[in-house]
């Protein structure tokens, strides 16, 4: 039979990897640029804002007529986003975890 030794140092080096994993999703997503491309037409011709949070407040800035390689950058950027956020509440629901149930009866 395996003792809480063993145990709990096995719980907390994996509560030490997902705090690292935690800190890498969120340079990640740091790293994203901000906002997303918002297409507008008017006359028949395509306009594009970038559409960012500022506060409370989101704010259009007119960016005109945008590359085909902008596009896509803002557009993967926003899958990307998607996927850190998800990671990141999943990594953050085990450090919740792991604290717990290495507590116990006794500080960490």
């Amino acid at each position: 039979m395996l003792g809480k030794g063993p145990i709990k140092s096995v719980l907390a080096e994996e509560l030490r990897n997902s705090f690292q994993m935690k800190e890498g999703y969120e340079r990640d997503l740091k790293a994203l640029p901000k906002g997303s491309m918002s297409r507008r037409s008017i006359g028949g011709h395509a306009y594009y804002y970038l559409v960012q949070r500022r506060g409370k407040k989101v704010v259009f800035s007119y960016r005109g007529k945008v590359s085909e390689k902008e596009l896509r950058r803002y557009e993967d950027a926003k899958k990307k986003r998607v996927q850190y956020r998800q990671l990141l509440s999943r990594v953050k629901r085990q450090i919740r975890f792991l604290k717990g149930a290495l507590r116990g009866k006794e500080p960490i």
